[in-house]
């Protein structure tokens, strides 16, 4: 009989670890995870140029970290193709499966992850939240509210304000389009407004509820402003090439946000590279897999921002960089 019991008590152990997907919990609450056999969820809010890159930035990370698709590391990738609901079943599947850690790219993915994962006790770490404090993943001191813990896409806001001044010394008004679903843009815009005046400019933004809204929204905002500034929201970047189409009919430039938009006809930027965010992601995460608690692992930002420019986009508006500005612009290809 005793010998039945211990056959059982076996069974039921190794049941439990093979469950865990390759952790196991210490008692302070932290993951550790065998680093032969791991298995990460990427959870990726839409499909578009700029979250590619972090998705591809974080693979590298992890690979220079030693954990290596096809080796070491399987990956779980979904994506939620723009859609809410579809994000918030993503979450719940990857919550559900057998991943060590799920990555989530974009605000709205992360909330969605971070809320079905922290029942499973599963750490999260994310990629482009650009306001963590303000999603309510981050505390006030760069903290996770629980087991998570990542990157912040915050623009550089002063410095894209400065560049349109000096590309467009007369105008006046600049507009945005964001998604009023999507708190990284909210946050984005009150910074807009409020160093806006510094440059004497006004911000004229124009909210919407759903990718259909666009095309009114991106006609009406066009005819209305001098420029456009777009920010890093999922759902005006997945149709960027409706917001372009509105602003040649109006004759007015695009300033992106980031590499990605800059190469797909908006004219300029003081932006950020997404692969290099998410590279620095995937540091992250490697320590999250060799123990770290991500609650105690401040959210970073990326450091280094340049001026990217597209001639061509520039030269189809008979536009110039400004001379003061060419010899730092770097051509988006």
């Amino acid at each position: 009989m005793k010998k039945f019991l211990s056959i059982i008590t076996s069974a039921i152990l190794v049941a439990s670890l093979a469950g865990c997907g390759g952790a196991t919990n210490s008692a302070d609450g932290s993951n550790t995870v065998n680093k032969d056999n791991i298995t990460i969820g990427i959870a990726q809010f839409a499909e578009h140029p700029s979250l590619e890159n972090c998705r591809e930035g974080f693979i590298q990370g992890l690979a220079e970290a030693g954990y290596k698709e096809g080796e070491n590391l399987t990956i779980d990738y979904k994506n939620a193709e723009a859609d809410m609901s579809i994000a918030n079943q993503v979450a719940q599947s990857m919550a559900s499966g057998k991943n060590d850690l799920i990555c989530a790219i974009a605000t709205p993915m992360a909330q969605a992850v971070y809320n079905a994962a922290q029942p499973k006790n599963i750490p999260v770490v994310y990629i482009a939240v650009t306001d963590p404090v303000a999603a309510q993943l981050a505390k006030e001191d760069g903290t996770g509210v629980g087991k998570i813990t990542g990157t912040s896409d915050k623009l550089a806001v002063d410095a894209q304000l400065k560049m349109i001044r000096e590309f467009l010394p007369d105008a006046k008004k600049i507009g945005i389009l964001y998604s009023t679903s999507e708190t990284n843009s909210v946050s984005a815009i009150a910074e807009y407004k409020e160093l806006a005046p510094k440059y004497n400019f006004e911000i004229v933004d124009k909210g919407i509820s759903q990718p259909s809204d666009i095309p009114m929204a991106a006609n009406d905002l066009a005819s209305k402003v001098d420029c456009i500034s777009n920010l890093t929201d999922n759902t005006v970047v997945s149709s960027l090439p409706t917001l372009l189409d509105a602003a040649k009919k109006a004759g007015i430039p695009v300033f992106g946000s980031e590499i990605e938009q800059v190469k797909n006809g908006c004219v300029a930027t003081e932006g950020l590279d997404y692969v290099a965010l998410g590279k620095q992601t995937g540091e992250m995460a490697a320590k999250v897999l060799a123990g770290e608690d991500p609650q105690n692992i401040p959210f970073e930002t990326i450091s280094e921002y340049s001026l990217y420019i597209n001639s061509a986009a520039l030269k189809e508006l008979n536009m110039e960089c400004p001379a003061d500005l060419a010899s730092s612009a770097i051509e988006a290809k």
